[in-house]
């Protein structure tokens, strides 16, 4: 039996590790061969060693359970037995056996004692779950900084297209002010109506994502060649309704009165019509793309488009003369540019961007499921805008030339505003639904997103008012537009003011699967903001009458948005989800 003095002494050896005790001018290799010839020079053989709960991510290391005898007290205390606990290290190279550790022991203070393995395992189970809740605790300012890089990259997809519809715009308002009002009906039919088929981006990233998850690359590939076939099926319908019905709907919309005005609508229709098959191709491959996470693909193939776009506007419209037909020549060839890059971008990754299949019955319903209130919503707006033309339309040539410059800036303005939306269907559903699963992240996640989007409405709405202010002769040298344009200056800020920070909201409502009040609120504020543009053009108020229409109709989405998220029984603050249907929804 050995005497408390020999254990005294094999403890103090034991007890010379490097994070216990400075080691005066010995390198760390050297150290580890000293403890490593301490501990086989002195081999333990008492049950006095336990595994502690602590761990060690270094060395393996000894120390006393009795604190009378660390070196970082120098008080003296009564001499008693100390006992040793063996810490067992994590990932460690060169570790020791010990044949007289049992399973599951007790500390001296009655701490459960488990082994090595559960130890490693219970360390980095701790370290993750530490690590994880540092990631979803930022503050609010490393919030909004995220928020901003993540959308970065995105808002460049969304501006490409006003961006094309801007660039006809700037260049035709130079030439001709009959072709620039006739820009209005035919932006109408062009890229008001395609936004009706938006259900298409919704179903493919929808589908894509979700069979991603289920790493299934033939479910993909199948999803992708289904929805393919919907796209060009849809494109060439409605090729073949602007060439057969084209002209009839532009009379309808414009009135018979206008003749001038409708030809030359009708030309530049006709001339992009010729895309549609290649724009709602390009819109399933790119939202495929976004399914995979990747936005450079179709940024580029934008990018691209955009600067063909650019360049055949000033070589066919300012040098060759051509006006909205020419115009309407370099929007086409853009568009069918962007369609074959992105499908290229597709087969980059592996997948057969020409392959097309007919799908079922039974999937067309599923896509239809997933896309109808969305498509409501789209809908609206786009029957919104287009009253809103079609009202501009019956007060001259001059208003409506106005009006268009006026609306292509503004679109031009609150697509910087749809990457919040985005980014809230991104990340809101892991803290409303996830396992993690904190309403209080949402609610400061939301915070953090209307915050952004009141600083951004509000840098647009100086900026987007200031350029037709100050430089209205970048549109249109006449003046007569000019001051059509300034008289509806103020309610064009606070509409596109209240934008962003409405994106924001949407968006937070769309994530939460909250489908049905979005729809249906969007269609109330289509109906009453459809009497009020009614009331307010009948009354003589002309195109500033068709403005604050618009300004009510934004901040009541806004007010709608914003009541619905901060009610006590809301997505964000009730835990009763039971109503939402989640078992019937899916994400969008």
């Amino acid at each position: 039996m050995p005497t408390p003095s020999r254990l005294f002494k094999l403890s103090s050896f034991l007890f010379l590790s490097r994070e216990e005790i400075f080691l005066p001018n010995f390198p760390a290799k050297q150290t580890e061969k000293m403890q490593a010839k301490t501990l086989i020079a002195h081999p333990p053989h008492s049950c006095l060693l336990q595994i502690p709960t602590h761990s060690s991510r270094s060395k393996p290391s000894l120390f006393f359970s009795n604190p009378s005898l660390s070196f970082t007290s120098r008080v003296t205390h009564t001499l008693r037995l100390p006992k040793l606990l063996f810490s067992a290290p994590v990932r460690r190279r060169n570790g020791f056996a010990t044949g007289c550790v049992s399973e599951n022991l007790d500390d001296s203070a009655g701490n459960r004692i488990i082994e090595d393995g559960e130890d490693d395992a219970s360390v980095s189970g701790e370290v993750v779950e530490v690590k994880k809740e540092e990631l979803e605790n930022p503050s609010l300012w490393n919030q909004m900084k995220e928020i901003a890089m993540f959308t970065g990259p995105a808002t460049g997809l969304w501006i490409c297209g006003p961006l094309m519809s801007l660039i006809d715009t700037v260049v035709i308002g130079q030439g001709s002010s009959i072709e620039l009002a006739a820009l209005g009906p035919g932006t109408v039919m062009c890229d008001y109506m395609s936004y009706v088929f938006m259900f298409l981006s919704i179903a493919t990233s929808n589908m894509v994502a979700t069979s991603l998850a289920r790493q299934d690359k033939n479910e993909v590939q199948h999803q992708i060649s289904n929805l393919l076939f919907v796209g060009l099926t849809c494109g060439f319908l409605m090729l073949l309704f602007t060439r057969f019905f084209g002209s009839w709907a532009l009379t309808a919309f414009s009135g018979s009165k206008n003749v001038e005005l409708i030809s030359a609508a009708n030309t530049y229709v006709q001339i992009r019509g010729l895309a549609w098959p290649a724009l709602l191709v390009g819109w399933v491959t790119q939202s495929a793309s976004l399914g995979m996470k990747d936005s450079w693909g179709p940024l580029k193939a934008l990018a691209v488009a955009s600067a063909i776009n650019a360049v055949g506007d000033v070589l066919l419209c300012s040098f060759l003369g051509y006006g909205i037909a020419g115009a309407a020549w370099a929007t086409m060839v853009s568009q069918v540019v962007a369609g074959y890059m992105m499908i290229e971008a597709l087969n980059n990754k592996g997948y057969n961007g020409y392959a097309i299949s007919v799908p079922s019955s039974k999937e067309l319903l599923t896509v239809l499921g997933l896309a109808a209130p969305v498509f409501v919503t789209m809908m609206s707006k786009v029957a919104f805008y287009s009253l809103l033309v079609y009202f501009a339309t019956s007060m001259g040539t001059n208003t409506m030339a106005a009006h268009q410059v006026m609306i292509q800036t503004f679109c031009m303005c609150t697509v910087w505003g749809e990457p919040l939306s985005q980014t809230a269907q991104s990340f809101m559903p892991e803290f409303i639904y996830g396992v993690n699963r904190s309403l209080a992240k949402a609610r400061m996640l939301l915070k953090s997103l209307v915050i952004i989007g009141a600083i951004l409405g509000s840098v647009l709405g100086i900026i987007g008012t200031c350029v037709p202010w100050l430089f209205p002769n970048i549109f249109t040298p006449d003046q007569k537009i000019i001051q059509e344009m300034h008289k509806v200056l103020i309610p064009y800020f606070l509409a596109l003011a209240v934008t962003p920070p409405t994106h924001s909201l949407e968006g937070t409502l769309l994530a939460g699967r909250d489908l049905k009040f979005i729809s249906l609120s969007m269609s109330g504020c289509f109906s009453l903001g459809g009497l009020l543009l009614l009331l307010l053009s009948s009354r003589g108020y002309g195109l500033a009458g068709c403005w604050w229409a618009l300004v009510a109709f934004q901040w009541t989405r806004f007010f709608l948005s914003l009541q619905r998220l901060i009610s006590p029984d809301g997505m964000l603050f009730s835990e009763d989800m039971s109503r939402y249907k989640l078992e019937k929804l899916r994400a969008v």
